[in-house]
């Protein structure tokens, strides 16, 4: 029986911050309390001065397996984000085959349930040619249902309007949307493909990806879930007038429409395009510093309700062509939760409203069962976080497959020590435990 003592943690939960003891029976939080005492055949880990807070749940990640696993797999994307304190993730369908048969869906499963240090769940693609697929999908196995209103790879991009409604029509899973309208795109694209040639600076992307096509979009989606009754998600917004059209007045259990932003959306701005060129292109586009702060005032104020990372790592060489054949998207997870930590030691935001964020909202929006809180009775999904240690992002400590970050150079003020999944503790003090401990993610709806 495995039995594990964290005494004296400053424990962060539903609200709240208080001092306790906690004991691990095998994979769930047996007690919580101020006083356990101590057995010999407990582990003991003494967590003072150190924040103990649930694992994160990133509902969006690309870990790129099968079929572009020279770039990441999902052995070596949940390695990091254990070691970032993510102890669940959801991963998106645009692998090659992409995830829009319930065939290929069984097979991520496969390959998950043999080499992830995380829990796991998938979300199903949609496409203009699979709603028979759609309609077969186990709302208790699939995270979600995917759709692409912007660019993706393959026949992902649905842009037939009656086919997008009657996908609305036909599920009663959560339908999430990577919303912005390609027409106005392509038409930015071509503008400034006529000013620059195939020389097009990075600091454009924002204006090629601009505002007009996420708030269109975004206005249109929002539109058809309200006609349909449909319940929808919006994942990474990236301007402040999109954040603006969610509602913050009822609570999450109640919402039928939600939003979430992702951590690079929070941490820079377009005039970080200079130094950071490729390597801050993501889609939808970081935008302007009045788009982050408005971000943040709704993420503040409960109209966005969730917080991601959108990892999706591509090789440096691919990152280092020139814009119009460079990839969108970078690695994040393994510096996601330091780098919020950053932005509540700035006084920014506060570490209750950092776990409602990206543990509790996340296991409440899913519906996912028994994780995402500090509670008896739930799996021991657990991170412990030492907010007095300094350290500087390098080549040397980066986890990610692809060897880089966009945070490279950047000091944190916070460290995390020790990740639990499912009970046994993964990863401490830099090391790794060999067993893989993730687990299928279940859900109660």
């Amino acid at each position: 029986m495995n039995k594990i003592l964290i005494k004296n943690a400053t424990i962060v939960n539903e609200d709240k911050i208080f001092e306790s003891d906690l004991l691990i029976v095998n994979d769930i939080i047996s007690q919580i309390d101020k006083n356990i005492s101590k057995s010999n055949d407990y582990k003991v880990i003494d967590a003072s001065g150190k924040i103990l807070i649930p694992g994160l749940i990133d509902d969006q990640v690309h870990f790129r397996e099968p079929g572009l696993t020279h770039k990441a797999t999902i052995n070596s994307e949940s390695k990091a984000a254990v070691a970032g304190g993510i102890t669940s993730f959801i991963e998106m369908p645009n692998t090659i085959p992409q995830t829009t048969t319930i065939n290929e869906l069984n097979k991520k499963f496969e390959i998950a349930h043999k080499s992830s240090y995380a829990n796991y769940s998938f979300m199903f693609g949609a496409t203009n040619s699979n709603l028979d697929e759609i309609k077969k999908i186990n709302k208790n196995e699939v995270a979600a249902l995917k759709i692409f209103l912007g660019s993706s790879t393959g026949d992902m991009l649905v842009d037939n309007q009656q086919i997008l409604r009657d996908i609305f029509l036909s599920t009663d899973l959560i339908i999430v949307v990577h919303s912005e309208d390609e027409q106005i795109i392509n038409e930015n694209l071509k503008k400034y493909k006529i000013k620059y040639n195939s020389n097009i600076p990075f600091d454009c992307h924002s204006k090629i990806r601009s505002e007009e096509a996420c708030l269109k979009s975004t206005k249109k989606i929002i539109k058809l879930a309200k006609e349909t009754n449909a319940r929808l998600h919006v994942f990474h917004l990236s301007t402040k007038l999109e954040s603006l059209l969610f509602q913050n007045d009822i609570p999450l259990k109640e919402k039928k429409i939600t939003s979430e932003v992702c951590v690079h959306h929070l941490w820079f701005s377009d005039k970080d395009y200079k130094d950071k060129q490729s390597f801050i292109k993501w889609n939808p586009a970081i935008k302007t510093e009045e788009d982050r702060d408005g971000l943040w005032d709704s993420l503040l104020d409960d109209r966005i309700d969730v917080i991601a990372t959108d990892h999706a790592p591509h090789t440096l060489e691919e990152k280092s062509k020139p814009y119009l054949d460079c990839p969108s998207g970078g690695p994040l997870v393994q510096h996601a939760l330091v780098s919020m930590i950053q932005h509540h030691l700035n006084n920014k935001i506060s570490l209750e409203k950092i776990v409602t964020k990206m543990c509790h909202n996340p296991a409440i929006l899913f519906q996912i069962s028994k994780r995402g809180y500090v509670r008896e009775g739930y799996y021991a999904d657990l991170v412990l976080i030492d907010i007095n240690k300094s350290w500087t992002v390098n080549k040397d400590n980066i986890l990610y497959k692809c060897n880089w970050s966009p945070f490279e150079g950047v000091q944190f003020d916070s460290k995390i020590t020790h990740t639990i999944v499912n009970g046994k503790i993964v990863y401490e003090n830099g090391l790794f435990n060999s067993t893989l401990c993730g687990k299928k993610l279940t859900f109660n709806r």
